[in-house]
């Protein structure tokens, strides 16, 4: 299925979408292109394979444009969209695989929550841990 997506790349943390976002990878149904930002060669190969699986094979099952993005804070987002003209792509489906992709993946998504929060926003890691340790007593 992913042998017919090329994959591309794009460099800088310009690379933002329409809100102001940092694009981390995407693929596109329309061009079959797979696209991960270079600024995160640093993640592990697993990851980024894990993320080159999971973006096209959810543009294989909804079609469209899906991406994965940082916002400012460093909280994952994951976007869907697709051409107006594109009579295939459901809209529906598409935000409920967007809600399984995220139940499913959580584990995957805190931990580049966490990788952009140290690399890329440099917080201390154990100001973080102490953050989440209180958010995991409060709930």
């Amino acid at each position: 299925m992913q042998e017919k997506y090329q994959c591309g790349v794009f460099t800088g943390m310009c690379e933002k979408d329409g809100a102001g976002r940092v694009v981390l990878c995407g693929a596109s149904a329309y061009e079959m292109k797979y696209y991960f930002n270079e600024e995160f060669c640093g993640l592990p190969d697993s990851v980024k394979e894990e993320l080159h699986i999971l973006c096209v094979l959810f543009t294989e099952e909804v079609g469209g444009v899906f991406t994965i993005a940082f916002e400012e804070d460093g909280n994952v987002v994951l976007t869907t969209d697709a051409d107006e003209d594109d009579i295939y792509y459901d809209e529906i489906s598409s935000g409920l695989m967007v809600s399984q992709v995220r139940s499913k993946r959580q584990e995957l998504f805190e931990s580049l929550n966490l990788y952009y929060r140290v690399f890329v926003l440099h917080e201390q890691p154990d100001g973080i841990l102490e953050e989440e340790e209180k958010n995991d007593i409060g709930d």
